[in-house]
């Protein structure tokens, strides 16, 4: 804001002079409740467990001069496979369809400069869940003699893998709770109540992928050994407590 004020002088002579004045001041505003200091730590806890469940990934894939015949040799195979599968003990619910597709077979012609179909490819694969880790050799090798040449890998997996988390969860508190004591003692304070505790999700449940080659001829091959060993849950938590000073 601005304001002038008339100073008289001798006679009729008179000064002018122009001041500003702020339109506004600013209040003091004083926080009666200042943020409280924290401590925040991060732990991380683990724990192993044994896989009781595993899933192979069985496929057939064929080749014919036309699309039919390859689809039709493929099933017959892919069907006998199934069958002598059941007959091993495994429900027709634990197998399911992974991956069906027909492609053409082509060759690429250097003199002509031009691809020729010259076939079709089928390729069928098939989950197999296996409740039982005893019964994945015998299903490999059943499979593979039945006409199967595609074991594309097995997942090991545990049904018992929320009990590991938490066993996890339950060491990575205690870490962080371990270090936070430990900051605010060398704070020169101690730790307060809890105020936030959270732990960010690692994705699905822990699984175990092994790569397994095809064997074209298991007729005289011995059983094939498969051991799942053991796996590794991991978690890592992050806590926030408040801070108390030492008067």
């Amino acid at each position: 804001m601005r304001r002038a004020l008339i100073l008289p002088l001798c006679g009729s002579l008179a000064v002018a002079v122009t001041c500003f004045l702020p339109r506004h001041l600013p209040a003091q505003v004083v926080n009666p409740n200042p943020p409280r200091p924290q401590i925040v730590a991060s732990g991380t806890g683990e724990a192993q467990l044994t896989p009781d469940r595993a899933a192979a990934y069985i496929g057939v894939q064929t080749r014919a001069a036309t699309a039919n015949a390859a689809a039709r040799d493929n099933a017959t195979r892919q069907r006998a496979i199934i069958d002598a599968i059941v007959a091993l003990g495994v429900s027709r619910e634990q197998i399911s369809t992974e991956n069906y597709s027909v492609s053409p077979d082509t060759r690429y012609d250097q003199g002509t400069q031009r691809a020729t179909v010259v076939g079709y490819v089928v390729s069928n694969v098939v989950r197999v869940e296996v409740r039982r880790i005893d019964q994945i050799g015998s299903i490999l090798d059943t499979a593979l003699a039945k006409g199967a040449n595609q074991i594309n890998s097995l997942d090991f997996f545990s049904s018992n893998a929320d009990s590991a988390r938490h066993q996890a969860l339950t060491q990575a508190v205690a870490r962080a709770r371990a270090d936070a004591e430990t900051m605010a003692a060398a704070a020169g304070g101690t730790l307060g109540s809890l105020i936030e505790l959270g732990t960010a999700e690692s994705g699905p449940r822990p699984v175990y992928r092994m790569q397994v080659a095809a064997a074209m001829d298991v007729r005289a091959a011995a059983p094939t050994p498969i051991e799942p060993g053991q796996q590794k849950v991991q978690v890592t938590v992050t806590a926030r407590w408040q801070f108390i000073a030492r008067q």
